[in-house]
């Protein structure tokens, strides 16, 4: 699979350390059929001088369904691309909620978009979020996600949280 493949060089050369691994904090592993991530930490691993720092991760177009806790030992990622996978179920996205310094995410092009609640689950889950699906999150909405989410632990609006 992947290991065997040679990056594409983009404008700028991608430099590497003595061990020919490169020096890059952004991977993109985007349509390329992948169904989970296991064997993630071994492909960062294979490629990258430093896999922990990695901050920019583009998995989008994928047949991902699940968000698997490996994303979670990524503590310096800032942005993640997720949209066009397999992805239904809206808790997955909680999961994320490790990860202090994402800013960025996307999502759209999964099946949790069709959520009437998808959009405030995902800003209450994910606090530190500045952008969502490539569109700015408002001040506005975080008070609302807020407000719906206690709302929702309370038990109250239960049945919009299930729909």
């Amino acid at each position: 699979g992947s290991l065997s493949e040679v990056p594409r060089s983009g404008l700028r050369p991608l430099k590497t350390n003595s061990k020919r691994k490169y020096l890059s904090r952004a991977l993109r592993l985007s349509n390329n059929n992948i169904p989970d991530l296991v064997g993630l930490q071994y492909t960062l691993s294979h490629f990258l001088a430093q896999p922990l720092k990695l901050g920019w991760l583009d998995l989008s177009c994928n047949k991902i369904t699940c968000i698997d806790p490996v994303l979670c030992e990524l503590r310096e990622l800032r942005v993640l691309y997720l949209h066009g996978n397999s992805i239904w179920n809206l808790s997955e996205v909680d999961k994320l909620g490790e990860l202090q310094c994402l800013h960025t995410i996307t999502l759209h092009g999964n099946a949790i978009e069709l959520h009437k609640i998808y959009r405030n689950h995902v800003i209450a889950a994910l606090p530190q979020l500045k952008t969502m699906d490539f569109s700015a999150v408002t001040r506005a909405e975080q008070v609302l996600a807020n407000v719906w989410y206690t709302d929702v632990k309370r038990g109250r609006n239960t049945k919009e949280s299930l729909q």
